[in-house]
C-alpha cells in the first residue's frame, strides 16, 4: 500500500487515545479531527469526543476543513460551551486535548505567539488562545506538527506561550515522548532514519531504545476506514 504521511500520523495518533478519554479538538485541526474518528469507529467506542463547535461523539456525514463547521454537531449527544472545556480541564476531568505551535523546543515548550524579540517581533503569530491554560491543566497535551524542520522544531522557542502537561509530539518524521528532561524520540515514522531526525532537528535528539523503534505502517483495516470517515482527504490539507 501506499501511504501519504497525513495517513501514518492521523493513524499514529489513534492509537495512542483510550477507551473512555474524554477528547478535545479545537479549530484548525483537521488530522486530529479525523485521527479521533478513526479511534472512535476503530478502536475504542467508548472514547467521549468533544469539539470546539460544542459537539459531542458527532456522526458527522461530512468533514469541515475548518472543523468549526455546523457539520461537526450533526447528531451530537449534547452541546456545551467553550467555557465548560476550560472547566473540565481545571477539574482534571479531560483526558486529552490537541494543540500545535509554530515552534516547538526541546524542552517541551510551544510558542505560537512572536518570532523574535516580543517587544519587537520579526513575525507576530496568532497567539494561544486557550492553550495556555489547556496544556497545563489536560491530563495529556497531543501536539501536532505537519513541518519538522530545525526553524520548527528549535532549541529554545523565542517566546513560551505554553508548557505543562505534553504527553506526545507527532511531526511528520517521527514521535516524540516527555520526561522530567524533555522530550526523547520515541518512534521513527515511515521510512524516516535516525540521522534524518537529528539533521531536520534545532535540539540534541534523545532516545531511550537503541535502535529506535519504528511505528508499525497502517494496516489495511486502518487505512479502509480513514477513506470511509474522510473520503475527500480532509486530513492531507495540512501538509
Amino acid at each position: 500500500m501506499d501511504f501519504h504521511v497525513s495517513d501514518m500520523m492521523a493513524v499514529a495518533i489513534a492509537r495512542r487515545l483510550k477507551n473512555d478519554d474524554k477528547v478535545f479538538h479545537g479549530v484548525a485541526s483537521p488530522l486530529p479531527m479525523v485521527a479521533i474518528l478513526l479511534a472512535k469507529n476503530l478502536y475504542v467506542e467508548n472514547l467521549t469526543y468533544l469539539n470546539i463547535t460544542g459537539g459531542v461523539n458527532v456522526l458527522p456525514e461530512k468533514l469541515s476543513k475548518s472543523t468549526d463547521g455546523p457539520e461537526l454537531t450533526y447528531q451530537t449527544e449534547g452541546k456545551f460551551d467553550l467555557s465548560d472545556i476550560f472547566d473540565l480541564g481545571a477539574r482534571g476531568e479531560l483526558d486529552v486535548a490537541f494543540l500545535s505551535g509554530v515552534q516547538i523546543d526541546g524542552k517541551g515548550r510551544l510558542n505560537s505567539s512572536v518570532i523574535g524579540e516580543y517587544d519587537t517581533p520579526k513575525v507576530k503569530l496568532p497567539g494561544g488562545a486557550g492553550s495556555a491554560v489547556l496544556v497545563p491543566n489536560v491530563k495529556k497535551a497531543f501536539i501536532w506538527r505537519t513541518k519538522h524542520d530545525p526553524r520548527t522544531m528549535v532549541e529554545q522557542v523565542d517566546f513560551v506561550t505554553t508548557q505543562g502537561n505534553v504527553y506526545k509530539v507527532f511531526t511528520p518524521l517521527c514521535i516524540f515522548g516527555k520526561d522530567e528532561e524533555g522530550l526523547y524520540l520515541d518512534k521513527l515514522l515511515g521510512e524516516t532514519s535516525l540521522e534524518e531526525v537529528k539533521k531536520m532537528t534545532g535540539f540534541e535528539i534523545r532516545y531511550k531504545k537503541n535502535p529506535v523503534e519504528r511505528e508499525p505502517l497502517p494496516t489495511q483495516e486502518e487505512m479502509d476506514m480513514l477513506n470511509t470517515i474522510d473520503p475527500s482527504g480532509i486530513r492531507h490539507i495540512e501538509f
